[in-house]
């Protein structure tokens, strides 16, 4: 390895060491949340984003390793992964970096400088409106001094240690840029990320050890299906053709289409992912090995997974129909995002063709979304995120598919999306529901309950660690308290008044018992109210509580 420039092999490895770095703080980085919540997984969605990208470089052999095919493959690998608004953004960082190294040898420092500078002007891009003390703020750091060095002549080494520096002198500034991290006493978790990364790829540079962590730190939920058929097997595959030769998506996609359902088919003409259910496994590898080499081969048997959810007593989430069941339907599909068997099936229930698992700690990936838009055979769905934190990944999600028109219904939780999904009009058009539910959505007030993990000061608020705190809608602190019944009649008294019916849905941990007991304090103080009680299931908020 030269110290100077990178050949395709020193930035897989710079990769891979830069993706070891982050892996090895985890913890200190899902810590920096800027509200004490037991959710924090900023460094989590930046790492999955991360590997995605580098298991599809990875992928690649040795013999077609270049430059353009690493950086295209982890560009596209990151696309797909992204979980999160921070890993978004950082797939975005990704994408502009690989646009400016496509088509070279060798990664010198001033190629480094220019991808630095193209990828964090395209997550800016990216970012409908950006503020100061983000992670965008430490990678728009980064670039500048790497221009700057590159400008002067520096090599590979010089340029990327100026960008490391200014990252890490860009983080300790952001608590003065954003009033929230100060209030929380905090760094940006994403910029602390970014830092990360770009300090990992200089260990490389320096021969340093690649870091390593303890244990694993990823495990995240995909959707399901929920009906009383068979569902045969899921074969998953990634296929690269012979020499000379390459892949059409579209074809591709095409002939899955006549074998099976619930078909995804992502990639170019170098590489492709291939997803399907069907019946006869051996035809879809037989079909894949017709059109060159075959890696990541898994073949799962549907009915043997959703007979063991059953028996174990757990909802199987989410559906996914046959386009031929699809197509005698009217209206467009819905996919929602939920946390928690309960919220699942209610979002089945009431109509959702898809439903994702994931939400807050476990938000999924744009290629999860993709699946599931693709699975239900429509070319008009609703996307309900149900979480701001998944949001950007809905909107990646329709991005990803350009013969699909993909709606984003701005839910920040379950009780919003169960209210917008009230409303939708299957006979009416995707503008219509959209409008309609997107109304109904805001019109609900809600509240999110959990315990703080930390001391931390929330505007006018000082929470110790411990206590129950209630968020709105917003993640504005509303009350906090030791007990939490008194925190959450605190909390409905400070939203607007007008409410007659409460919805408690309740969290995995929380028994029927104090829910009915929190039924009864909430009837019994505020008059004229009604309470209803729903198994909602979900992790880290032992209440969300929607209020209308």
């Amino acid at each position: 390895m030269s110290a100077e420039a990178w050949d395709a092999a020193d930035l897989l490895g710079a990769l891979r060491h830069a993706t070891a770095s982050l892996r090895a703080e985890i913890d200190e980085v899902n810590a920096l949340n800027v509200f004490p919540v037991p959710d924090g997984d900023t460094g989590t969605n930046m790492l999955a984003t991360m590997r995605s990208g580098l298991e599809r470089a990875g992928d690649i052999p040795a013999r077609d390793r270049t430059i353009t095919t690493v950086v295209e493959a982890l560009s596209q690998g990151a696309l797909m992964g992204a979980r999160g608004n921070s890993g978004v953004i950082l797939s975005q960082l990704v994408r502009g970096m690989a646009a400016a190294l496509r088509g070279r040898d060798r990664v010198d420092g001033s190629a480094l400088a220019l991808a630095l500078e193209q990828g964090w002007q395209a997550a800016v891009a990216a970012v409908a409106h950006p503020v100061e003390g983000t992670m965008l703020t430490v990678s728009g750091e980064a670039a500048r001094a790497a221009q700057g060095k590159a400008a002067g002549g520096a090599g590979l080494r010089d340029v990327l240690a100026a960008a490391v520096d200014a990252a890490s002198e860009a983080v300790r500034r952001t608590p003065g840029q954003l009033r929230v991290l100060a209030d929380a006493g905090v760094v940006d978790a994403g910029g602390r990320g970014v830092e990360l990364l770009l300090r990992g790829a200089l260990g490389y540079l320096r021969g340093e050890p690649i870091p390593t962590a303890p244990r694993d730190v990823l495990a995240f939920p995909s959707f399901a299906v929920d009906e009383e058929v068979g569902y045969g097997y899921e074969t998953v595959f990634l296929v690269q053709p012979r020499a000379a030769e390459s892949l059409d998506p579209d074809a591709i996609r095409e002939r899955l289409d006549e074998m099976g359902e619930s078909v995804l088919v992502a990639g170019d003409e170098r590489v492709v992912k291939v997803h399907v259910h069907n019946e006869r496994p051996d035809e879809v590898i037989a079909f894949g090995l017709s059109l060159g080499s075959l890696s990541e081969i898994t073949i799962e048997n549907l009915d043997r997974q959703t007979r063991e959810l059953r028996l174990q007593g757990r909802h199987v989430p989410s559906a996914e129909p046959s386009v031929r069941a699809v197509e005698r339907t009217a209206g467009p599909a819905v996919v929602a995002v939920a946390a928690g068997p309960g919220l699942a099936g209610m979002f089945a229930d009431l109509g959702a063709t898809g439903v994702v698992a994931g939400g807050q700690g476990a938000n999924p990936a744009a290629g999860d979304l993709v699946a599931a838009i693709r699975a239900t055979g429509r070319t008009e769905v609703i996307v309900l995120p149900n979480n701001p934190n998944v949001r950007m990944a809905a909107e990646q999600a329709d991005r990803l598919l350009p013969d699909v028109n993909v709606s984003v219904v701005p839910t920040r939780n379950a009780a919003e999306g169960v209210a917008a999904m009230l409303t939708l009009n299957p006979m009416e058009d995707v503008a219509a529901n959209v409008q309609r539910m997107t109304a109904a959505g805001a019109a609900v007030q809600t509240l999110m309950v959990t315990m703080a993990v930390r001391d931390s000061r929330i505007g006018r608020h000082q929470v110790r660690a411990g206590q129950h705190i209630a968020l709105n809608s917003s993640e504005g602190l509303l009350a906090a308290d030791s007990d939490a019944n008194r925190a959450i009649i605190a909390a409905l008294r400070e939203i607007e008044p007008g409410f007659e019916l409460v919805t408690l849905y309740r969290g995995e941990g929380v028994t029927q018992e104090q829910a009915a007991e929190l039924a009864d304090t909430i009837a019994d103080q505020l008059d004229g109210i009604e309470v209803e009680v729903v198994d909602g299931g979900q992790p880290h908020y032992s209440y969300l509580i929607a209020a209308e």
